[in-house]
Formats: structure tokens, C-alpha cells, sequence
């Protein structure tokens, strides 16, 4: 389809610029809408008290920026198969759609200031940093983007000596272990983590990485679940398992390809168990890693196609 272009008028209304939708109009609102100007879905539910935190904050956020950005609701209760497909485990959730596909996203209650550089960084703003110990666990995921594991974690450490149970610091640490290889020190940083903070978007990536890692120690090496593969391309098994080694040997977007493959071929395989793998990459990967942005477009592609 076309995209179609904005046309000039007076500033838009608050009515029309947040709105709730469903599964029958999310095509019109989300997908549709994100190609006249990019659209936030904030996949919530009733029960959810971090949800009655953010959303405010993201209505007064998108009102101030006068229309560069829409925000559009989504109630999992109600239409819980939207954000089941789109690989949503926990909430509050937002993800940014432009031009018809995901773009990026943030999980959890995150502060006004976070909301704020995260429009700003949309509309091709700009955002700042935060002082002290924030400005401190913004270089740590820094360094560990950039694969200095060793850099990030004394930075984590860090923040641990002031902040104890500081949780970005504690899972940030448990995530240098995981890079390199150290299971059980991530697992023993994990278990600092208090039990009503288990559900934290940040403390289960870690936990779905060290799943994956696991989960990997079985098979076989990847050549001879790639010679499974080719011999038989209807074997499921064989290529779900290839796509597990190859995320184990840091292959996202290859593994991403594995199992849209299945997803494509037989959707209803191992109910479903394709893209409840692909759920479980995005997670480990955390919701702005290009991997998983990429992996979401193509996963939309293939659903709502």
C-alpha cells in the first residue's frame, strides 16, 4: 500500500491523537495510522498497577508533542491476541510502529524523563542522559552493547557498591555473566533479585537468556543440524533446534530466520512452538536490540499480512 502523506490543518485534538483500540481495528489504528505519523501501542490491563502509572505519563508526553505522535491502547484482557502474536509477555508494554511496522519499544513503568527522550529519539529529537547513578548504568549498557563484557560489569559493580539493590545494576551484572559464559554467577546475581521483582522486563531477559543458553548445551554443533535441515526441510525439529545453536552462537538474525521459517511452513507445529521461541529470543535480546525490532517486523509481516 501506498503511504499515505499528512496534510496540513489545525493541531489535532487530545481525542484524536490517544484512543483505544481492539483486535478487530488494530490494523486501522496501529498499522495504518503509523504510516501518516508513528503510533504507540501501550498494551496494558486493568489489574496492572505499573500500567496506572505509565499511561498517564504517556498521555501527557504524547499531548505535549502536538501531534509528531499518536498513542492508541490496548486492553490484553479484553484482545489478548494481538500482543500474544507480537511476543508481549509482560506489561506495561509499548511498542512504536512507523510506516506500518515495529520500530522500537520499552517495557515497565519507566519515568516521565525516559518517555520523553524515547519521543523525542522517534520524531528525531533529541534526548538527554540522567545524572549519577542513571548516567552510570546508561555506560554500562553502553560498554556492553559494544561486547566489553569485562568494562560493563566493574561500571554495574559500581553502582552495586552505592545501590545494593539497584535493579537495572543487578540484572545488568547477571547479563555480563550470561556474555560470558558464567552460568552460575548469573544465576547467583539473579538470586539477589527479591521475588516481587522477578517479573521486572530486565531481570526475565536475563532469566530467558540463561533458558536459552541451557537449552543450547544439548544439541548438536550447528554443520550437522544445517545437513538436517537441507536433507529434509520439513523437518521441524531439526530446524527449531538449529535455529537454538545458532542464537547460542550469537547468529540472531539467522536464527530469527529459522524459525520464521516454521512459523511460515506450519504456523500450528509443536503448538505453536515457533514463534513462542521467536517470544523467547525477543525477550532474552530486550525489546530495543536491532535483532529483535528486525524480528518483530518480520514476524508482523508473516501475522498480519
Amino acid at each position: 500500500m501506498t503511504i499515505i502523506e499528512q496534510g496540513n490543518g489545525a493541531a489535532p485534538q487530545a481525542t484524536d491523537l490517544i484512543k483505544e483500540t481492539s483486535t478487530q481495528s488494530f490494523v486501522k489504528d496501529v498499522i495504518e495510522e503509523s504510516k501518516r505519523q508513528p503510533v504507540l501501542i501501550d498494551f496494558w490491563a486493568p489489574w496492572c498497577t505499573p500500567c496506572r502509572q505509565l499511561t498517564p505519563l504517556l498521555e501527557k508526553a504524547v499531548r505535549a508533542a502536538n501531534g509528531k505522535v499518536k498513542l492508541v491502547k490496548m486492553n490484553i484482557d479484553e484482545h489478548p491476541s494481538i500482543p500474544g502474536q507480537m511476543g508481549i509477555q509482560s506489561i506495561p508494554a509499548v511498542i512504536a510502529f512507523v510506516g506500518g511496522q515495529p520500530a522500537d519499544g520499552f517495557m515497565g513503568a519507566v519515568p516521565e524523563s525516559q518517555i520523553n527522550a524515547f519521543i523525542d529519539k522517534l520524531t528525531a529529537g533529541a534526548g538527554g542522559g540522567a545524572p549519577g547513578v542513571g548516567e552510570l548504568i546508561e555506560e554500562a549498557e553502553a560498554a556492553l552493547a559494544a561486547g566489553d563484557a569485562a568494562t560493563a560489569a566493574a561500571v554495574y559493580a559500581e553502582v552495586l557498591a552505592v545501590e545494593a539493590d539497584n535493579l537495572p545494576a543487578l540484572a545488568g551484572l547477571a547479563r555480563c555473566y550470561v556474555e560470558t559464559g558464567a552460568m552460575e554467577q548469573a544465576k547467583q546475581t539473579l538470586a539477589l533479585v527479591p521475588d516481587s521483582k522477578r517479573e521486572d522486563s530486565a531481570v526475565k531477559a536475563v532469566q530467558a537468556a540463561i533458558d536459552l543458553a541451557e537449552q543450547a548445551k544439548a544439541l548438536g554443533p550447528i554443520t550437522e543440524l544445517e545437513q538436517k535441515v537441507a536433507a529434509n526441510p520439513l523437518d521441524h525439529q531439526a530446524r527449531f533446534e538449529l535455529a537454538v545453536a545458532l542464537n547460542a552462537a550469537g547468529r540472531r538474525a539467522d536464527a530469527t530466520s529459522q524459525l520464521l521459517e516454521i512459523v511460515k511452513r506450519d504456523r500450528k507445529w509443536d503448538d505453536d512452538g515457533a514463534r513462542k521461541q521467536l517470544v523467547l529470543l525477543f525477550e532474552a535480546w530486550g525489546p530495543t536490540d536491532e535483532a529483535t525490532v528486525d524480528g518483530r517486523k518480520r514476524l508482523s509481516t508473516i501475522l498480519f499480512s
